[in-house]
């Protein structure tokens, strides 16, 4: 499993925005090939800060089949007008999970 973090900067004012487009996209999430969990974290000290924590089967299930699809482009249709800049995107693998 692959957890796919992505922190995203919302121009100052858009936040409320940003959160429904985020919440309508969650179903777009949910129908896409690969992917096992979707949650949106807000930063507490930088409230224009967000991260989008996804759960993919595989990197490619994230690189290849979503990014760049049909649904990847309603996705940002939906959000990409609040982001203040680019999107900075990670992919982790668990190595440990103590309790």
């Amino acid at each position: 499993m692959i957890l796919e973090i992505a922190q995203i900067e919302i121009k100052p004012g858009m936040e409320a925005e940003f959160e429904a487009g985020i919440t309508e996209a969650s179903a777009i999430f949910k129908a896409a090939k690969g992917c096992r969990a979707f949650e949106v974290r807000r930063s507490v000290e930088h409230p224009q800060r967000y991260r989008l924590l996804i759960h993919w089967d595989t990197l490619e299930a994230h690189t290849k089949d979503f990014t760049g699809s049909q649904p990847w482009q309603e996705y940002r249709a939906l959000v990409s007008h609040c982001f203040a800049g680019p999107v900075a995107v990670e992919h982790t693998e668990q190595v440990l999970k103590a309790f």
